[in-house]
């Protein structure tokens, strides 16, 4: 029998272990794409107690305490941090074959120096012993990123933030002060694509006021989101990110979508055929601008947001209450994507999807459009330009990332994977790096001592190293 979570965890072979220890283990960590609160950054947050720090924010844990039986209280509501704590260490102790069985634990030892199983005995000794080490500065902010060698952080940014904390953060003028780790943003703009949702007008009067320009026309706010990409390209941005429930596809003419603008900012949302041509159209100008300032562009699919009306009305959204969308969405995503190379420029892409079933579909999808030719420049091709993302949300634990990366393997290219990101907005999450590197060398490790590729412990700690963190450092920039 193996020992609890050892220092070979996930590492079922000689080669794995050689791989993880001696290479991954030891790269730096490009978290390209997390929802981390860049204010928090700035301050170098100091956090009072493991449940601000863990239980805060993290819906994955909300939904287990729920299915447990806890009530709103203990989960979000007024319960004291400590009985949310016990809360969730009564909900741990029942998570077998859940992912954050290993995450809390990984998160504990390598915070923490706590080797224990959290369970309601040990709960008590736990609390007092994490609550004195935040207190030391090794785990502020500041603290945490160089303890886990954080190379790049790319948080998730509106078109109209002002972006001022992300400045000062880089002036070293934040309270933060001088940091190693590069803090950028990424261009999130799915508020200027919701035409078919309430609010898109008072959105659009944001939007012109944040860029200076008058938004009086669809030709005006792609100007509007243009100057936006513009002052987030000059604070470092090097990817967009869009939310979409499905990608969207349908063709009309300029003044269809005119049209469809014009209803909407005077308060009539769009429906769901011209809201899906106003989409295309934005979404195929906005490829052109993110190649022109050489960003890349992250769509992340297959989400339904907010299923539980009930709740979404008592919480908000983004509380635990979003779920896996089984819409097809290969051949709008093929269409989108030859539009975008027909009419335009395809930038850099990684397509994420929450179902596992589109993984192959996009796997093959994106296998048409690697082709890096340029009629406007004779510049070097991009490796990998067009990427099948990690495992994400309810698939980033070891059968989803196993899947993903094997997808990747048998129709692509996974020498040339950016890897492992945390979309996480836990600053405890970043053994979730090292999760995915024992994961990615066990499969290799695996390949190698069955005879399906050579025992060139050159050539595999190069390609290890490349997927852990060379490889997206290279792609983003």
């Amino acid at each position: 029998m193996k020992p609890f979570l050892d220092n070979d965890f996930l590492l079922e072979t000689e080669t794995a272990r050689s791989l993880y220890h001696e290479t991954a283990k030891n790269e730096p960590i490009y978290d390209f794409h997390c929802h981390l609160i860049p204010s928090q950054i700035a301050e170098n947050k100091q956090f009072a107690n493991l449940t601000e720090i863990w239980l805060s924010g993290d819906h994955y844990k909300w939904r287990v305490m729920r299915a447990m039986g806890f009530d709103e209280q203990s989960v979000t509501g007024g319960a004291s941090d400590y009985e949310k704590f016990i809360a969730w260490a009564k909900t741990v102790e029942q998570l077998i074959g859940n992912p954050l069985y290993h995450w809390t634990h990984l998160e504990l030892q390598r915070y923490f120096g706590i080797h224990e199983p959290l369970t309601v005995k040990t709960a008590p000794s736990i609390w007092e012993k994490a609550n004195a080490a935040l207190k030391e500065d090794s785990l502020s902010v500041k603290g945490i990123f160089e303890k886990f060698n954080v190379h790049t952080v790319g948080t998730t940014d509106d078109p109209i933030d002002s972006l001022e904390r992300h400045k000062a953060i880089a002036d070293g003028t934040a309270p933060i002060g001088a940091i190693k780790t590069r803090v950028i943003p990424s261009f999130r703009p799915d508020k200027a694509l919701a035409i078919d949702k309430a609010g898109f007008a008072e959105y659009v009067e944001k939007l012109s006021a944040a860029s200076g320009v008058p938004i009086r026309s669809f030709s005006d706010l792609i100007d509007a989101l243009e100057n936006r990409v513009e002052f987030f390209a000059a604070r470092g941005c090097r990817a967009s990110d869009h939310a979409l429930e499905y990608p969207p596809f349908a063709l009309a003419d300029d003044e269809t979508i005119e049209k469809a603008f014009q209803a909407a900012i005077s308060g009539q949302p769009a429906g769901q055929t011209a809201a899906d041509a106003y989409k295309t159209k934005a979404l195929v100008e906005l490829a052109r601008i993110y190649a022109k300032h050489n960003m890349a562009m992250q769509l992340h699919i297959a989400a339904i947001r907010s299923v539980n009306s009930r709740m979404l009305k008592r919480l908000g959204p983004d509380t635990g209450y979003d779920a896996v969308h089984d819409q097809q969405a290969s051949a709008n995503l093929a269409g989108l994507l030859d539009l975008m190379e027909r009419t335009g420029s395809l930038p850099k892409t990684v397509l994420y999807t929450l179902n596992p079933k589109d993984y192959y579909p996009l796997a093959t999808i994106m296998g048409g459009f690697q082709d890096n030719f340029s009629k406007s420049e004779n510049r070097e091709g991009v490796r990998g330009k067009m990427q099948l993302g990690s495992a994400w949300w309810f698939c980033d634990h070891r059968d989803g990332m196993e899947e993903q990366i094997k997808t990747l393997a048998n129709v692509g290219l996974l020498s040339a994977f950016v890897g492992m990101l945390t979309d996480s907005r836990s600053f405890l999450s970043y053994p979730r790096h090292e999760y995915f590197r024992r994961i990615l060398c066990n499969l290799i490790g695996t390949w190698v001592e069955n005879g399906e590729y050579p025992a060139d412990m050159d050539a595999l700690s190069s390609i290890v190293k490349n997927i852990s963190f060379g490889n997206a450092k290279a792609y983003f920039g």
